[in-house]
This record gives C-alpha cells, structure tokens and sequence, in this order.
C-alpha cells in the first residue's frame, strides 16, 4: 500500500506558499505561475491556513471583493486538515471524500514538507490498481 512518502518521492517536495498578510491577488497570480490549484499559507514556519481557487471564487469574487485589498488571511481556510509522510494513500483519499477537500498539506515534525492532490491520489490509486490487476492476470495465466 502507498503512502504519501512515496508519492512525494515520486512528485516532488516543493511547498508553495504564501504568507497571511499578502493580497489574494499574489496568491492567485502564484497558482497560475505555479499551475496549483491552492498554496500553504505559512507565517514563518509555521503553517497557520491554505488557500485555493475555491476560497478565491467563494470569498473575493462572489463577495465582489479586490484580490489587490484583501489581504490572504480573510480568505484562507485555518482548520487545515492535515496529514504525515506515513499516511496512506486510502486514508488520504477517505479525508478528502468526507471532508470535501482537493488539496492535503504534509506535516512532518511541524514542518511542512509537501502537498499531496486529489488528482495525485487517484493517479496513485488507479496505479495500484493496475498492478494488482496485471499481478492477478499473470496468476491466472500461469
């Protein structure tokens, strides 16, 4: 079975992020230079929020705010749903289904150390998959 370890090794570690007081607008210019969908919002090392296209949609745009005035801490999510470079790829899966999210942040010794995707998880999970399937078929052949 994966875990996120494994799919970090594979993607990468780089975190992208943004600190609270920068305005949404820096935020959202750093997804599309970046092609993420949402950034770990850290003040110093510490990880205080993330915020994603979703918050910026909901939040800025349908509020008719300016992504230049609002500074990212009126907009992140701070109850961040977190995990740890042992967590299974299922475990992430059934955080991300109950809990609505797209985006997990990695935590190891309080640090953040990557970020894992839905897409990333069900990339891995459809490779999983595949294996066992190959696995079961050369079984059956002999």
């Amino acid at each position: 079975m994966q875990q996120v370890k494994h799919l970090l090794a594979a993607k990468g570690t780089a975190v992208f992020a943004v600190a609270p007081e920068a305005p949404v607008y820096e935020a959202i210019k750093q997804m599309a230079e970046k092609n993420v969908g949402a950034l770990a919002v850290i003040r110093g090392s510490e990880l205080v929020g993330i915020v994603s296209e979703r918050d910026y949609a909901r939040k800025v745009i349908l509020k008719d705010r300016s992504s230049r005035d609002t500074p990212v801490a009126d907009i992140m999510t701070a109850s961040v749903v977190t995990v740890g470079p042992d967590a299974s790829v299922d475990e992430c899966m059934r955080l991300c289904t109950d809990g609505r999210l797209r985006h997990l942040p990695v935590l190891e010794g309080g640090r953040v150390v990557g970020m894992v995707s839905i897409g990333d998880l069900v990339k891995a999970t459809i490779s999983e998959q595949k294996e066992t399937i190959n696995q079961l078929e050369s079984y059956i052949v002999g």
